[in-house]
């Protein structure tokens, strides 16, 4: 099980709800996918128009848990305000807290969300910050408050799966108690595996999934590659060697002569 401020959660893929084809399609996705969390962002269904409310309803139908994201926001005072709202929408304190500082890559501006992380916190909000793979950005998140990383593994909807898988190896080997989930750049369910094996607790994902010709189906192998590199890791993976081994003992071999 994996414990996200304090709640137990048995899905290790959190799924994105943006830019599906249809809202029958998201549910049926939602449902294959058997994940427990999916992010709403407040900010894009309410500028929906009359959608939005029949969005909520949907995402309500699925009895998962909502965690509602700061998608758009550029500042550390546009973000907050967000959160403030999403709160009063949903009833939840959960927050995953996204604030852009480079309109290409997507890239968080880590010093805005260190100082919206911070306020967030002290107003009793549990906050789950998209963030990059640096490790003193994400000693201040904690210093914060955060008792949740979510780093990217490359930009957003960039499918590029992990980039820098050092700097991934070295966030898990440097924070063993936290829980860390991958998000942004995964494209395919081998990427998914990787991150896992990597020792990482979940992988949210949204445009691989929803950008697929069967979403529902992408999201179904989605979940089982997830659950397969969580196994591989627990079990304890053969390292690469740098020469052959024999699988089959040489010792004790029958002799002709």
């Amino acid at each position: 099980m994996l414990t996200l401020y304090g709640t137990s959660i048995a899905s290790r893929l959190l799924l994105g709800t943006s830019r599906y084809p249809s809202p029958s399609i998201l549910g049926e996705a939602i449902r294959r996918s058997q994940t427990e969390i999916v992010t709403v962002s407040l900010r894009r269904e309410t500028g929906g128009g009359k959608s939005g409310g029949a969005f909520f309803e949907l995402i309500r139908s699925l009895s998962v848990r909502v965690l509602p994201n700061t998608a758009g926001c550029h500042t550390a005072r546009e973000a907050v305000l967000t959160a403030k709202m999403a709160r009063e929408v949903f009833a939840t304190n959960w927050i995953k807290l996204e604030v852009i500082g480079n309109h290409d890559t997507l890239q968080p501006d880590v010093f805005a969300l260190v100082e919206a992380a911070k306020i967030l916190t002290e107003d009793g909000f549990e906050v789950f910050p998209y963030t990059t793979d640096d490790l003193v950005v994400a000693e201040r998140l904690l210093d914060a408050g955060c008792k949740v990383l979510m780093p990217w593994c490359a930009p957003i909807g960039s499918a590029m799966g992990p980039i820098n898988s050092m700097a991934l190896r070295s966030m898990r080997g440097h924070f063993p108690d936290i829980p860390l989930i991958v998000d942004a750049g995964i494209g395919r369910p081998s990427h998914a595996a990787t991150v896992m094996e990597l020792g990482f607790d979940a992988v949210l994902l949204n445009t691989a999934v929803a950008g697929a010709d069967d979403p529902a189906a992408m999201a179904q192998a989605f979940a089982g590659a997830i659950n397969a590199g969580h196994m591989a890791h627990a079990a304890g993976m053969l390292e690469p060697r740098d020469m052959a081994v024999p699988s089959t003992p040489v010792i004790g071999k029958a002799v002709f002569s």
